[in-house]
């Protein structure tokens, strides 16, 4: 595990710690956790090795388990702990343990430290890489730390909370002075979260161009953006910042937003890469966000991101378009909006990918002239005509997608945050949130391995 580390923890993980806290009757309660890993060996900002923990599983120990506890202490069975291990070695991942103080605060007492490091000494003899240890206090509070060696353990201060409601616990927070009236809104804290989220952009074209720059006027300091095209004459309708002399010099949609962001100066640092994301070149960038918009307007780039926020436990908002004028009086124009977070049902729930359409998409990207003799030979779906778009549906969307990603952190629509599916009918001025659920045998929400899974070899565990 190389450089600074630090963790996702998954809402049904976390819903698991919090549990603890009720059982027990005012003594320690303990459980194990299993986390996956994901390997940065070049964030976008930096170009400097990291580490995350992702959450995978949470397991809950048998009373028979459980030796004694007060609540001051807790101890439990050997057995117990050396399965956690086993497992752990046997599906590549890294053990946790879990314990509370229901009386004090979060912070690891001189027990805890000598426990932790024999337990620790046992994980390491054993070929785990290291043992996270979670403490959760009576007041809800949660630290986490890592024994990479049985001398001393490394604090983590960073944690992502994800769910519907997402949380970012770090250090060196603070408020930029130009948004004194957002902070007067919803408070130091939420715009202290607000700055810090490390934000991807996969897309740079008309949703993708409205979000880049409120992501910037709300003050978040660290974006990438994911985008292979250029500018073209097409494109000046909808393309936030894109100016005739962009066309005319056939210039990457991501260096005009480089200028955009260069031009403001409002403090936000923004890397882009030449590529579409899904490509291996974008693996460690995407790696490195703490939420994902997917503005693409194509199904294999949404096939993708829709099985990483399942390994990665990285939120996904998915931005998706609609326009057609049905006759001389009437149309149908649709926004919708979908977060991918733990226990949200997936695009291929909810009917918004056509598998058959990724993969002919991804086989144009990676293999141009096998997808031209298929398609003059009648097996493909064919590209159509282009879509309709006019720059107010286009920015109001990614304007849905932004205020969805602001209702998970400040909940300013609610306690219950983001919407599985958010649909807004331009035509008939309303706004619906259908109702959308797993789709049984799905091959992303139905598979119990993949949440949190981290890194695999083959990556997702896809075969190409």
């Amino acid at each position: 595990m190389k450089g600074p580390l630090d963790v996702i923890l998954a809402g049904p993980h976390e819903a698991g710690i919090r549990s603890l806290l009720a059982q027990g009757a005012g003594a320690e309660r303990s459980a194990y956790m299993l986390f996956g890993t994901a390997a940065i060996e070049k964030d976008p900002w930096t170009d400097t090795a990291r580490t995350r923990l992702i959450s995978h599983a949470f397991i809950d120990l048998d009373d028979d388990d459980v030796v004694s506890a007060s609540e001051r202490h807790v101890t439990w069975q050997t057995d117990s702990f050396m399965r956690l291990l086993g497992r752990a070695k046997s599906d590549g991942l890294v053990p946790a343990i879990i314990h509370t103080h229901p009386k004090g605060r979060a912070r690891f007492s001189k027990q805890d430290d000598r426990n932790e490091a024999e337990l620790a000494r046992t994980a390491l003899i054993k070929g785990a890489p290291g043992l996270i240890s979670v403490l959760i206090a009576s007041d809800g509070e949660i630290a986490v730390r890592i024994w990479r060696s049985a001398e001393k353990p490394t604090a983590i201060a960073r944690i992502l909370h994800t769910g519907p409601r997402l949380t970012l616990t770090a250090e060196n927070g603070g408020n930029l002075g130009f948004l004194d009236r957002q902070t007067r809104l919803f408070g130091d804290q939420a715009n202290a979260m607000i700055t810090q989220f490390r934000c991807g952009i996969a897309g740079g074209g008309a949703t993708g161009s409205a979000v880049l720059p409120l992501l910037m006027r709300l003050g978040v300091r660290e974006a990438v953006l994911f985008e292979k095209d250029h500018a073209e004459d097409t494109n000046l309708n909808r393309l936030h910042g894109a100016r005739q002399e962009d066309v005319d010099a056939h210039r990457a949609k991501a260096d005009i937003h480089a200028r955009t962001v260069a031009e403001a100066n409002l403090g936000m640092s923004l890397a882009t890469i030449d590529a579409w994301a899904g490509e291996p070149c974008t693996w460690d960038a995407l790696k490195s966000c703490d939420v994902i918009f997917c503005c693409t307007d194509d199904h294999a780039g949404r096939l993708f991101l829709n099985r990483f926020a399942r390994f990665y436990g990285i939120p996904v908002i998915d931005v998706g378009l609609a326009m057609q004028r049905r006759d001389a009086q009437s149309f149908d124009l649709f926004a919708r909006v979908t977060t991918l977070v733990p226990g949200h049902p997936c695009l291929l729930c909810g009917g918004f990918i056509n598998p058959q359409r990724a993969r002919e998409e991804a086989l144009q990207r990676t293999d141009p002239e096998a997808y031209e003799k298929l398609k003059e030979e009648a097996y493909l779906l064919g590209e159509g005509d282009p879509s309709p778009a006019v720059v107010t549906f286009t920015t109001e969307a990614g304007a849905m997608a932004v205020n969805e990603w602001l209702t998970g952190i400040t909940g300013f629509a609610g306690a219950n945050g983001m919407a599985p599916t958010r649909m807004r009918r331009f035509h008939a001025r309303d706004e619906r949130f259908p109702e959308i659920s797993p789709r049984p045998g799905c091959p992303c929400c139905d598979a119990t391995e993949t949440p949190g899974r981290g890194d695999m070899t083959p990556f997702l565990d896809m075969v190409t």
